[in-house]
């Protein structure tokens, strides 16, 4: 094989071998080759994107990759977007919690930084406020970790640097805890009267 042919295997529409890249499903990914198979007589070409904290393997086909949302990693000014968004305002969504979870995992599993900073952001919980209901707590983690591993990759910087960054943005947003029971105990109060009222 010739050093043409080589560098042409290396890279595929605008992604390259030994680059991370982001895939929606699962995360930050690197891709350690792009080969070529043979699928029922056509000649297929395939990245394989090792997830190495997965411990996993993943064969796309190249011709899929962008359809299916696979990315370049952010650029640092979306990053530092992302982190803003963090120190936002929640915002809760009066739905019921199956519903908001299908939303979360939704945002999640799109892939898109700012999206995932936003279900991070919306079930984050500070010492002072209630615990989180297990499967709150499981979106929330599944969140907290697309993002850093994301961040970790784009800032060089380990997994555990970048959720610690994450959480001192988290820490700059409003205080959630005491003020927002008392309204959200007024709100039940204000509800039971009007109920009382119309029996």
């Amino acid at each position: 094989m010739t050093a043409v042919q080589q560098k042409k295997t290396a890279q595929r529409i605008g992604f390259k071998t030994g680059e991370f890249i982001v895939y929606p499903a699962h995360g930050v990914g690197q891709i350690a080759n792009i080969e070529e198979q043979e699928v029922a007589g056509h000649k297929l070409e395939l990245f394989v994107i090792d997830f190495q904290k997965d411990k996993m393997l993943l064969k796309v086909p190249v011709a899929k990759a962008i359809a299916i949302g696979m990315r370049k990693l952010s650029e640092t000014d979306y990053v530092d977007r992302a982190l803003k968004v963090v120190q936002g305002r929640a915002r809760i969504k009066r739905t019921m919690w199956s519903r908001r979870a299908q939303e979360y995992d939704a945002k999640i599993n799109s892939g898109d930084l700012i999206s995932i900073s936003e279900v991070v952001r919306d079930l984050f919980r500070a010492d002072n406020q209630p615990e989180q209901s297990y499967s709150e707590r499981q979106l929330y983690e599944a969140a907290l970790d697309r993002m850093a591993r994301e961040i970790s990759a784009v800032n060089k910087m380990s997994e555990t640097e970048a959720v610690r960054l994450i959480e001192v943005n988290l820490a700059k947003g409003p205080k959630r805890g005491a003020k927002a029971e008392d309204a959200e105990a007024e709100a039940n109060i204000v509800v039971e009267d009007e109920q009382e009222e119309a029996a």
